[in-house]
């Protein structure tokens, strides 16, 4: 069995553990966990109750992961979240007290809550996968994500995630609400179980996840694909209803996930759709409307649709 081979197989195992607590949410968990071995950070937007958290907690179970969780209050502090040097009377010294940061997945509850000067807190572990405490720099467990979520409908108490922190998010998605043969799933599941909580088993860990990873950098991206890539972000600075296209993260992200999600259906080698699979999800929270257009509903998707159908795709020789 190919390395490709293991890598899907395995994936589609975390999937379906993942899939025993979420029920129907396949599309989206696909995107989470393509995201996961891209290396890329996950903004959960949606209405209260759907699942978010579940989510997030699943799949760290699932891949056998360490999980913290910090929920985001008005009152949080920088050094809730990294940790500090406290003074230990008894050796005359400061130790470390490492924050709720230093995980594999860290889930960010209702991450608009927190005053920017938190939420600051996060760049460079989002980043660069350290963090840095009174002068010393601090590496981050590997695998490290940031699973975050907020609720759309919330504004009173929450600041909105600068456009320098949304950037740091590879993927933005929507839960969305449950079929309502889903709900009835969901009903039927729990009574069967007696009890709320959904037991799961690890199917991996984290240094495979690593080894995951690496075997996704081996996926072949075809010199037209990366221009097409390239275009794509270009399309977004040059439509006349945006004030600030897509940034290179945006390049990179399309890259990275579009690989992964290549290697987690058993191939070496990317194709135009495992690109526009991601285009809304990547873009939405990357695409700043000029003024005039702040108040229009769905105008970044429609931005997104057309910047899609401008770009050519690109055919493959025979």
């Amino acid at each position: 069995m190919s390395n490709f081979e293991k890598l899907a197989e395995t994936s589609q195992l975390a999937l379906d553990e993942v899939g025993r607590a979420v029920v129907g949410k396949a599309e989206q968990l696909e995107m989470v966990m393509a995201a996961i071995l891209a290396g890329g950070h996950v903004l959960l937007e949606d209405f209260p109750g759907l699942g978010k958290t579940l989510i997030a907690r699943s799949f760290a179970t699932a891949l056998g992961l360490d999980f913290k969780r910090i929920q985001f209050t008005p009152d949080l502090l920088p050094g809730d979240i990294t940790g500090g040097y406290i003074f230990n009377r008894g050796e005359n010294r400061f130790d470390l007290r490492q924050g709720p940061i230093f995980a594999n997945i860290v889930l960010a509850d209702e991450i608009n809550r927190a005053s920017p000067k938190t939420q600051s807190a996060l760049l460079e572990a989002m980043s660069e996968a350290q963090v840095t405490l009174e002068g010393e720099t601090l590496p981050l467990p590997n695998p490290f994500l940031v699973l975050a979520t907020q609720n759309p409908i919330e504004y009173e108490g929450t600041f909105p995630l600068p456009e320098a922190q949304l950037d740091r998010f590879m993927l933005k998605l929507s839960v969305g609400y449950p079929s309502q043969t889903d709900e009835r799933e969901i009903l039927h599941r729990r009574g069967n179980r007696v009890e709320d909580e959904v037991t799961l088993n690890p199917v991996t860990d984290a240094a495979t996840l690593c080894e995951m990873r690496v075997t996704t950098e081996k996926v072949h991206v075809d010199e037209d694909l990366e221009g097409y890539i390239a275009a794509i972000i270009h399309e977004t600075r040059k439509d006349r209803r945006v004030a600030v296209g897509a940034s290179p993260r945006g390049s990179l992200a399309f890259l990275k996930i579009s690989r992964a999600y290549a290697a987690m259906q058993g191939r070496d080698y990317i194709l135009p759709d495992d690109i526009k699979r991601f285009g809304t999800s990547i873009l939405t929270h990357r695409i700043i409307l000029q003024p005039e257009y702040w108040m229009a509903s769905k105008v970044t998707d429609d931005v997104i649709r057309d910047v899609f159908a401008k770009v050519p795709v690109p055919v493959a020789e025979k």
